[in-house]
């Protein structure tokens, strides 16, 4: 399902030079030679191969935004196993597929990867503001979104999923219609409770939970009949809580309508920089969705709840 695109990687870089040339006397002293501006040419030249892409000032760093509580996109932990990275600010480490997917685009242009953990609703403000260079962190590349911020290709597609507990009424249903009259809620921020529970007949609607493992207490604890997710996340749930069944419509008739900006997950960077985009969507067009899934089977693995 992946898109990929083999883009062009454009970077620009430019240097001040300012050089002259010092004598002994009046006679001597001159503009720089054309031997020294030769060099200046190189090394701008030089820098421009070498420059990373750079959306908060720090070309040397590749700054990346995450909640670090959205297992298994992302979720914090307090050391570095598995290759874990700090979060900057604290001395815990975040790693999830997201980390995995920042240091694997770190690497491959040279930087070093730096962790950001903000809350949902705060990511996009981060990249407008110029804090971070970018977000990685399971975002779909809504129209809406798109209006605020640039997008990667998708790094990963994900399906829609319900879960709900083994014993629940709902737990042999079929299609979006048999879930009708149930207490849902879901993540805020997300199509999964702006779009999707809008399309269960007579449902009841709770507020939206702040993060993806305050949705999971819910059902958990019986608040709620159901949650609308993707399939990633309901894959980690049933590691984490047992008891919970994962039902998947299959994406036809009778599964909940979205549109492919709804299931596509891309990063998100400040508009018109061009630089980072196409960098990134380098490394993606090497990567297919055997890679991904891969990937993302890794992290459900070694999410923390999955001991």
């Amino acid at each position: 399902m992946k898109l990929k695109n083999t883009l062009a990687l454009s970077l620009a870089a430019v240097m001040a030079a300012g050089l002259t040339a010092c004598g002994s006397g009046a006679d001597t002293a001159s503009a720089a030679s054309p031997t020294a501006d030769s060099t200046a040419a190189e090394s701008t030249e030089a820098a421009a191969d070498t420059a990373a892409p750079d959306g908060d000032g720090d070309p040397t760093t590749l700054t990346v935004a995450m909640e670090c509580a959205y297992a298994p996109y992302n979720w914090t932990q307090n050391d570095d196993a598995n290759g874990a990275v700090e979060i900057r600010g604290s001395s815990d480490y975040a790693y999830g597929y997201d980390v995995m997917m920042a240091k694997k685009i770190g690497e491959a242009l040279g930087q070093k990867v730096q962790i950001v953990k903000l809350d949902w609703d705060s990511l996009i403000p981060a990249v407008m503001s110029g804090d971070v260079d970018c977000v990685i962190a399971g975002q779909s590349i809504t129209a809406e979104r798109a209006a605020q911020v640039d997008f990667s290709d998708p790094y990963y597609y994900a399906s829609i999923v319900t879960l709900t507990k083994k014993d629940s009424a709902y737990a042999n249903a079929a299609s979006v219609v048999d879930l009708a009259g149930a207490t849902a809620t879901s993540q805020l921020g997300t199509i999964w409770y702006d779009t999707c529970l809008p399309q269960i007949e007579n449902a009841n609607i709770l507020p939206a939970q702040e993060t993806a493992p305050a949705m999971l207490v819910a059902l958990n604890s019986g608040a709620c009949d159901i949650v609308v997710t993707d399939h990633p996340t309901g894959q980690a749930a049933l590691t984490a809580y047992p008891d919970l069944v994962m039902l998947d419509f299959g994406g036809g008739d009778g599964d909940f309508q979205v549109s492919d900006e709804d299931i596509n997950i891309g990063i998100s960077m400040k508009k018109g920089n061009t630089a980072l985009k196409d960098a990134i969507n380098e490394v993606l067009a090497t990567m297919t969705t055997d890679d991904y899934n891969t990937m993302m089977d890794e992290a459900i693995s070694v999410q923390p709840l999955s001991e």
